[in-house]
């Protein structure tokens, strides 16, 4: 059936009239052209080498966007589904690829993160400010990874610094309330170099949730109250070159969280949360054709629960805290020009401490890959294949097969086909009442097509793709978990960059078609929470001092539950910045989010803020 969304027409039709125009400019300062990307190969590929579909978000690009929250930078971005549960710092959930919130794999300088209870990561509890690029790679890793990574890969690199020694500092304040500030200083040589940050956000938010208790409906609460957030964070990243072969790297990331939300006594409506990386790595070249490379890190993801209320004292009503360590040892290999092999193995501990009683809390998995990737003529290719020897469940192979033909004239035509696997979380496996201890990996196939375009006057990639997944968990109409349910995702997203008359022009537009491929009631359903079509323009300029900016993103409706009997409507929102160079080192930016007060919602009954208005001085001293 066809869907009509008016809130992605005016967007369509800003990308139809700026691709001709587009497709003939000649500037050559396009915002992507020179990316690295590792997150796809784990190893260092240029951007427009990558037989998979990636994309880079960079610094420049984080402060120019003046985004206040990493979620607010991802959001509408291709393949990218945001789900947040009542503005910022609520809970927030991302599918990649249509796929589900718990199949996307997220790194931080290489560390895998996430709570190993819910098998989700904290992302709006990660500060921005703190962030020196994101990678995102759509599709299946888990031939380079492992569990988690059916839908994709999210990467955050914290903060690094070189050349002179110099400080940062930005302050802002806006709607609701908000607070905020952040500060850093880096620098750096031939020998080393070392950065230093922290951050402090707070806002007295909105009212999350407009469900009513009485109703059983929504959050299971009535509390039309505002619904605030404090964020407090710091970041420490070095490194020093030990001779001319070997370099030391660490990093550390700290985010401590207060959140309120819409609850009860039973699931608490404060909770005080704490997201915390670290991490090491040593990388020792020998000679020009190998790199050794060992690295190890700790993620820990700690929540207490608590219940207050206007007549109670505050009380404790849940704790959980989880730990991932991470451990590895690669090696790259160059056999001869264009021909790169790679060998590594992987260690993962994965240990739960919780008020809730577990019958497993812990678990290890070890795991062997390699990869090669090579080029002949006009030939580009890349394989993978790892084994996974999960304590829990025993051995899971996955592997991928990429091919790329260079066209020349700039254009490639890439196809690829990978595997994937999840193992159950804790909570789907123990959790009491609800858990099934039966439940066992869940596995996908993936193919993907598509051409890419990267020259001097722009850039453009179309992808279309079609996952499968086998044994999903889920529930059956009882509220039982079970591992009997089977998806079939398709999908397509564009993405065009270019500079035209002076505008740097960003565009992505994604279609996906998440169904519910299981015998019974809900077949051929939408998948719950996926927005089928989706579509996001960033315009920048530069007039001298000043420069403006916009965004606008627009999303179809979808589905709050499997039956597809409960609809949220579409939306489409503009945002509007601007920022004054003042002084050489001295800005100042002001911003207005959602123009025309659009109310829409992600989740069915949680809201999303309305017209929001910021402002901020920024200090940033040029090299």
């Amino acid at each position: 059936m066809h869907e009509s969304i008016p809130a992605l027409r005016p967007l369509s039709l800003a990308v139809l009239l700026a691709l001709p125009a587009a497709a003939a400019a000649q500037s050559s300062s396009t915002t992507e052209l020179d990316e690295i990307v590792v997150t796809g190969t784990r190893t260092e590929v240029a951007l427009r080498d990558s037989l998979v579909p990636a994309q880079v978000i960079g610094r420049e690009e984080i402060e120019r966007s003046q985004a206040r929250s990493l979620v607010e930078l991802l959001k509408g971005r291709a393949g990218v589904n945001v789900v947040n549960q009542g503005g910022m710092g609520k809970l927030t959930t991302i599918n990649l690829r249509g796929a589900e919130s718990d199949h996307v794999l997220v790194l931080v300088d290489g560390v895998r993160i996430g709570s190993t209870s819910a098998a989700l990561a904290a992302f709006q509890d990660l500060p921005v400010d703190l962030i020196d690029r994101i990678e995102i790679v759509r599709g299946p890793r888990s031939s380079l990874y492992g569990s988690e990574a059916i839908g994709g890969v999210i990467q955050i690199f914290t903060r690094r610094d070189d050349g002179k020694l110099r400080p940062h500092l930005r302050v802002g304040a806006g709607s609701h309330n908000l607070r905020e500030a952040s500060a850093g200083l880096g620098g750096g040589g031939e020998r080393g170099w070392f950065g230093a940050d922290v951050s402090y956000q707070r806002t007295d938010g909105i009212n999350a949730c407009r469900g009513s208790g009485t109703l059983f409906q929504g959050c299971f609460a009535d509390e039309p109250d505002r619904d605030g957030y404090r964020n407090r964070s710091a970041s420490l990243r070095g490194g020093v070159n030990l001779g001319d072969t070997v370099k030391l790297e660490g990093s550390a990331l700290h985010a401590s969280a207060f959140n309120e939300y819409d609850g009860s006594v039973f699931g608490g409506n404060e909770a005080d949360n704490i997201q915390q990386v670290a991490g090491g790595k040593l990388t020792w070249t020998p000679g020009d054709r190998v790199t050794v490379t060992a690295q190890a890190g700790r993620a820990y993801d700690k929540s207490d629960n608590y219940f207050t209320d206007h007549v109670a004292p505050r009380s404790h009503v849940s704790r959980f805290n989880t730990r991932r360590d991470n451990a590895s040892l690669q090696a790259d290999l160059l056999a001869a020009e264009g021909h790169l092999l790679t060998f590594g193995v992987d260690w993962i501990d994965d240990r739960l401490d919780s008020s809730t009683a577990y019958t497993v809390a812990d678990r290890e998995n070890l795991a062997l890959f390699a990869e090669y990737q090579g080029r002949v003529g006009a030939h580009r290719f890349q394989a993978s294949l790892r084994n996974d020897d999960n304590e829990q469940f025993g051995n899971h192979s996955t592997g991928s097969l990429g091919w790329g033909y260079d066209f020349g004239d700039a254009l490639r035509f890439n196809l690829s086909y990978a595997t994937g696997f999840r193992a159950p979380s804790f909570n789907e496996l123990y959790f009491p009442f609800s858990g099934n201890p039966n439940l066992g990996p869940e596995e996908s196939r993936s193919l993907n097509a598509g051409l890419i375009y990267d020259a001097g006057h722009g850039r453009w990639t179309l992808n279309a793709y079609q996952t499968d997944i086998d044994d999903m968990i889920g529930y059956d109409s009882s509220f039982n978990l079970v591992q009997a349910e089977e998806a079939r995702i398709r999908g397509a997203e564009l993405t065009f960059d270019t500079t035209l008359a002076g505008w740097d022009l960003s565009t992505q537009i994604s279609h996906a078609d998440p169904r519910n491929r299981s015998a019974g009631a809900n077949y051929d359903h939408l998948l719950p929470r996926r927005v089928r079509n989706s579509a996001r323009i960033d315009a920048d300029r530069a007039f001298g001092d000043f420069r403006l900016g916009l965004t606008a993103h627009g999303a179809g409706s979808r589905h709050d539950n499997a039956a597809n009997t409960l609809r949220v409507a579409g939306y489409g929102t503009l945002d509007l910045r601007a920022e004054y160079a003042f002084h050489r080192d001295w800005s100042l930016q002001a911003r207005v989010g959602n123009v025309f007060d659009r109310q829409y919602e992600t989740i069915a009954w949680y809201n999303q803020p309305g017209r929001e208005y910021g402002l901020s001085l920024r200090y940033q001293p040029r090299p």
